[in-house]
């Protein structure tokens, strides 16, 4: 007598158990959607603010960027992900100066750590929101962010070209005081050499 007494108690447990389950079942049918439509919503779908997506460079007004090519950020990252090509420019004052010439950036293996933008100087770089970059090929992850064409580098004013100037004056000046206190000294030591 007893087996039929557990059975129809394991039974009694057994609908209890389906009815709680099927009452939460029921309750989600009836409860409000959110899941996201993506990509269907995707004109009202705002990520969010600390999310991080894709590296771009920041800009001037002027339309320059703030690069000053240091490395800074290409040393920071731990992946590699950053490589940076400077140029050596001569001014209209006639300094050599580093420029950028290219800022490759790998988002196939960005870790997103912002290592680059934490470590960078002029707050050249930032991340940004865009998290939609879906392509076929893992060589088009590879992206050179200074794509706009760079304005001209502004004219010189009489001032700064007087002060170049005068700055290569004074470094030849030097060179030459240079010069003069090493031939002397060799000749100083030379003597010394004939006395011996």
């Amino acid at each position: 007598m007893g087996s039929v007494k557990e059975y129809f108690s394991s039974l009694g447990t057994g609908i209890a158990s389906l009815v709680k389950g099927l009452t939460v079942t029921g309750k989600e049918f009836v409860t409000p959607k959110i899941t996201e439509c993506y990509p269907e919503n995707r004109d009202q779908g705002v990520a969010a603010e600390r999310f991080r997506a894709e590296l771009h460079f920041v800009y001037n007004e002027d339309g320059t960027h703030r690069c000053i090519c240091c490395s800074a950020c290409e040393r920071a990252c731990p992946n590699g992900t950053i490589r940076i090509e400077p140029k050596m420019v001569t001014t209209a004052t006639g300094a050599k100066k580093k420029k950028l010439a290219k800022y490759f950036y790998d988002l196939g293996s960005c870790t997103f750590c912002q290592l680059c933008v934490t470590n960078c100087p002029t707050q050249a770089i930032a991340f940004d929101n865009d998290f939609e970059q879906a392509v076929f090929s893992r060589g088009k992850l590879v992206k050179q962010l200074n794509n706009r064409p760079e304005p001209a580098e502004p004219e010189p004013t009489a001032e700064e070209i007087a002060a170049a100037k005068a700055a290569e004056e004074e470094r030849q000046r030097k060179i030459a005081a240079a010069k003069a206190a090493k031939a002397a000294k060799d000749a100083a030591a030379a003597k010394e050499g004939d006395k011996e």
